[in-house]
């Protein structure tokens, strides 16, 4: 509304200036011609022309110019910003065409910067997820090259070395079906086209039953998997039971990789309204907090080297993060250096 008064001002002081010109145009004239005009004649004049002025100026700026204006303003809208919210003024007060439309324009400039800067990001991302997995795919590539080269020039007929470069090369081959395995589970959740198997089961349970699985990989470094409670009656969530398994175990494998010899790996179930929220955590050296916001990316590692000596394919964590976004959930991380790290998740519970 101010910018509208600030409008009407400007018209009638346009509209005035205007009337002055013209009065003072027929004062010249008369004068010229040796006209006689009144005081009276000249305020007649000037009421006149100021009226007329503002008719003029008032139609041609409200009926044409504010309609263009208005029409241009909702074509950006339709176009461009038919996803953003209304501005509030819009909504709760009347404004006038100038400022919506610059608002709009102002609302689109801000729009296609956020997106050119998102596109900067995803072009650098998508480059670095490349280089990652040419990476990933290269390292047991060579390794089975380099085996297979070995045995071609003689090294079948070793006894000390083709059985095991035989085993060698059988591991980098396993490690690049882990990979391309995990890069389709990744590219089926990304596009929607896994359909989930929702069910209601014991989370209990199955965390107990993946303790079982795990426990050698586990006494290797002398961890314990503990459970916080003994959790004798079931707790029933909905949920797809095979992918929840998939997250629970590369959590808790997760931690036997890069935990500490002698640690402890804890799962502690518990209520909250309508959900049952799971929490994983270790006693480990703990994540430094620069790179939790990146943790659950496509291949990142925070010690490149140790995570292919432990022989992870880089997808884990991501592979969490998106099944659990399939269930319409999130998962957090909170770790402190030398205390250790803890995954929290939640499941819809089951009645």
């Amino acid at each position: 509304m101010k910018e509208k008064r600030h409008n009407s001002t400007f018209i009638i002081i346009l509209s005035l200036i205007n009337a002055i010109i013209i009065t003072i145009a027929i004062l010249i004239i008369s004068y010229l011609r040796s006209y006689r005009i009144s005081v009276d004649l000249a305020l007649l004049s000037l009421f006149v022309s100021f009226i007329g002025s503002f008719m003029v100026i008032y139609f041609y700026y409200y009926t044409i110019i504010n309609k263009r204006i208005h029409s241009l303003s909702e074509k950006i809208r339709e176009t461009f910003l038919s996803k953003e919210l209304p501005l509030k003024q819009n909504m709760l007060e009347e404004v006038d065409s100038i400022t919506q439309l610059n608002d709009r324009v102002d609302m689109l400039i801000e729009k296609r910067e956020r997106e050119t800067s998102q596109f900067e990001n995803l072009d650098s991302y998508r480059k670095e997820y490349l280089g990652n997995v040419s990476h990933e795919l290269k390292t047991p590539i060579f390794n089975i090259q380099g085996y297979i080269d070995t045995l071609i020039h003689g090294g079948v007929n070793d006894p000390e070395i083709n059985i095991d470069y035989l085993k060698r090369a059988e591991k980098s081959v396993d490690r690049l079906i882990n990979i391309i395995d995990d890069l389709e589970t990744i590219t089926q959740l990304e596009s929607g086209d896994m359909h989930l198997e929702m069910e209601k089961f014991d989370i209990a349970a199955l965390c107990k039953d993946i303790y079982l699985q795990l426990e050698l990989n586990a006494q290797k470094r002398n961890m314990s998997l503990l459970l916080s409670k003994k959790y004798d009656k079931p707790i029933y969530v909905i949920a797809d039971k095979f992918r929840i398994r998939q997250v629970l175990v590369n959590l808790i494998t997760n931690s036997i990789k890069y935990g500490l010899d002698n640690g402890k790996i804890n799962i502690n179930l518990s209520n909250y309204e309508n959900d049952v929220i799971i929490e994983v955590s270790d006693d480990g050296v703990g994540i430094e907090e620069k790179h939790l916001p990146r943790l659950f990316e496509r291949f990142y590692r925070i010690d490149k080297g140790r995570s292919r000596e432990q022989g992870g394919t880089g997808l884990g964590l991501a592979i969490v993060k998106h099944i659990l976004e399939a269930h319409h959930k999130s998962i957090t991380v909170e770790s402190q250096v030398g205390k250790g790290t803890k995954f929290t998740f939640s499941l819809k519970a089951a009645d």
